[in-house]
């Protein structure tokens, strides 16, 4: 009789088995270091926002903050220079709104501004919320969509 060559079933089976364990122990981590990821970046972009809105109010300061992230942005070259409208501070991703997961959205007058960070799917992208205003303290509001910011919200630790 010859002898066969190659993998009998019960050995590929059980080799796709220990693929699907270990499959089953990764995802989850991964899926958590994702929302960790969008939470870090969304900070990030609120910080950006702050000094951006800082440095608007410093520029034009009949004006005052910012009342919109689309006038935080622009697409300035050599022929198109910075306005009140397009001030060029912040990237075109973040003035759109929505970026690693997460929504922004900020207000502005002269006395002051609010710019606040929720995920886009809750516990999926994200899962607390942050906001700052004009003394530029990073706040965790919790895991509530928001749609202000006080600024009497715990500060992010």
């Amino acid at each position: 009789m010859k002898k066969q060559k190659g993998f009998s079933l019960i050995e590929l089976l059980i080799v796709v088995a220990i693929i699907l364990i270990i499959a089953a122990i990764a995802i989850p981590n991964l899926l958590r270091a994702r929302m960790a990821a969008n939470e870090s970046s969304a900070v990030a972009s609120l910080r950006t926002i702050n000094t951006a809105q800082i440095s608007y109010y410093s520029e034009y300061p009949t004006v005052g903050f910012a009342s919109a992230l689309g006038n935080l942005s622009g697409t300035c070259t050599g022929t198109s220079v910075p306005s009140s409208a397009g001030s060029c501070m912040i990237d075109t991703t973040l003035s759109s709104g929505t970026k690693s997961g997460y929504s922004f959205s900020v207000t502005g007058s002269t006395s002051g501004y609010s710019v606040w960070a929720n995920p886009v799917s809750a516990n999926r992208t994200g899962v607390d919320s942050f906001c700052s205003v004009q003394d530029a303290v990073v706040r965790k509001t919790g895991t509530s969509a928001i749609s202000s910011c006080a600024g009497t919200e715990a500060p992010l630790q």
